[in-house]
């Protein structure tokens, strides 16, 4: 599988991204120095866009115009179901839930078949979430160090308005409504995306 190989910091500072977004505490201290700030054009502006969302659902080429095209053929607006497809992604809603520090964690986590959703196990991080969905971790997988180790303190993030994170049971969370444009946890305009691709 392809994968981008650019350190992450170097990455999120090229596309103007937060790290915490991505689930990582570390800033860069270090001066760049002094930087000629060339004007983008139209073009170069949207493609940006389009690899920031890319970037930060970690999400290739194909698959991103997979989920425009089927954003595209729905109802509403193009750029919000785009951006409420991407949301649902399973490897999205571990991290959300605060089951892993990282996107890409969460990526690998759902891949080695530690989730399931409504009793059933699940390894497609791109699987799609629906309301009323009820995901945890899987009864093998709550004895691992990892997991102990998040019950133990629960240092991550609380869960947006859409989820809900079980009290009683830690290792668990329900989807009480699909996400919104304004859930989102980071700027993008969307808007831009649509119009690269509907060129």
């Amino acid at each position: 599988m392809a994968k981008n190989m650019q350190p992450y910091l170097k990455r999120c500072r090229t596309l103007g991204i937060s790290p915490a977004v991505m689930g990582v505490n570390k800033s860069s201290n270090r001066n760049p120095g002094p930087q000629r700030r060339m004007k983008k054009s139209e073009y170069a502006l949207q493609l940006t866009e389009k690899q920031k969302v890319k970037f930060v659902y970690g999400v290739l080429e194909k698959q991103f115009r997979a989920y425009y095209e089927k954003a595209a053929r729905m109802k509403g607006n193009t750029g919000d179901e785009l951006m409420t497809m991407l949301e649902r992604r399973l490897d999205n809603v571990v991290f959300r839930l605060g089951l892993a520090s990282t996107r890409r964690e969460a990526r690998q986590l759902v891949n080695h078949g530690h989730f399931t959703v409504n009793g059933k196990r699940v390894n497609i991080p791109s699987y799609l979430v629906r309301q009323n969905d009820v995901i945890a971790v899987c009864d093998k997988s709550r004895s691992s160090a990892k997991f102990k180790k998040l019950v133990e303190n629960d240092r991550f993030q609380p869960a947006p308005k859409w989820l809900e994170k079980s009290k009683n049971a830690p290792l668990e969370g329900k989807v009480i409504a699909m996400p919104a444009r304004e859930d989102i946890d980071f700027d993008v305009a969307v808007n831009l995306i649509v119009e690269l691709y509907s060129k």
